[in-house]
């Protein structure tokens, strides 16, 4: 890891960055918006057109309006203030932090966080919520990779009380030490790794996954029950099979094809979450996976 940074002392401990952007309004993006804006932060979420910047920003504030009926402190009119959506990455111009959440799929990202990184000034930082590819891989089509750092969220953003930050082979030590204050300041635990494929989360949780696949596939026990076994048994505090529910079978089966290629053939889909996928049973959001969630 380079000790090399431009980052100020003030925004060391300082809380959350003034401005923040989200690349990217889907499910993860609208959760990482949510918590900027509690923190304090304006936040403005970038998305593909306009009819995709207005559903983001529906998202965003349905989870708002969430927090104010649990007894968040502010009105929500003054946490709606502080959220806007656009289509152009200039929006991003005086962000001192911008956090890349499109799809899993590494060219993409690495489009997206080249993009970004043009507006951004050079003291700002930009991050990742990449699951699973590598921050060094991505930091190489990067001009400033001193300033690129993985923030890894976790599904459902709101009620996970975790952030998994990934450190590159560039990534400077201030910007470090301030990521770790800016997910302190959202609420949430940082736990800092170094870069390898699927990090520390990504690869334990998807090898849970994987081999409770194929304990269905095999007909072991039912989803049920293998979950039952879980939490109840390790106190896990949902099974492998609904988190794999919650988090989407596409987005699992992704990792797992990502992980495959970087470590070895233990981290190979299972034909039962290919054939799933394949037939549109996604999990909640499809409202069928290994559950019925209708």
């Amino acid at each position: 890891m380079s000790d090399s940074t431009d980052i100020t002392d003030a925004e060391v401990g300082a809380g959350a960055p003034e401005r923040v952007g989200v690349l990217g309004g889907g499910r993860m993006g609208a959760g990482i918006a949510h918590a900027f804006v509690l923190a304090g932060s304006q936040v403005v979420v970038v998305e593909r057109d306009a009819a995709a910047a207005a559903s983001a920003m529906e998202r965003v504030r349905e989870s708002l309006r969430r927090s104010v009926e649990r007894g968040w402190a502010e009105p929500l009119d003054e946490l709606e203030g502080r959220l806007t959506t656009a289509t152009e990455i200039a929006a991003f111009a005086g962000c001192g932090l911008v956090v890349e959440a499109v799809p899993e799929d590494e060219a993409l990202k690495a489009d997206a966080l080249a993009r970004a990184e043009a507006v951004l000034a050079p003291t700002a930082a930009l991050a990742s919520n990449t699951s699973s590819i590598s921050i060094t891989r991505l930091a190489a089509g990067l001009e400033r990779p001193g300033r690129f750092v993985g923030l890894h969220f976790f599904n459902p953003v709101p009620a996970s009380g975790l952030v998994e930050i990934v450190l590159g082979e560039e990534t400077g030590g201030d910007l470090a030490n301030a990521a770790r204050a800016w997910v302190e300041a959202i609420g949430k635990v940082p736990v800092t790794v170094h870069d390898a494929p699927g990090f520390a989360s990504s690869r334990l949780g998807v090898a849970i996954g994987l081999e409770a696949i194929r304990m269905v596939e095999e007909g072991v026990a039912s989803p049920g029950d293998i979950d039952a076994a879980m939490e109840l048994g390790y106190k896990h505090p949902m099974g492998p099979l609904r988190l794999t529910d919650v988090v989407g079978l596409d987005v699992r089966l992704d990792i797992a094809e990502q992980l495959e290629r970087d470590l070895d053939p233990r981290f190979a889909p299972p034909a039962l979450l290919r054939q799933m996928v394949a037939e549109g049973r996604l999990g909640r959001k499809a409202g069928r996976g290994f559950y019925d969630w209708d």
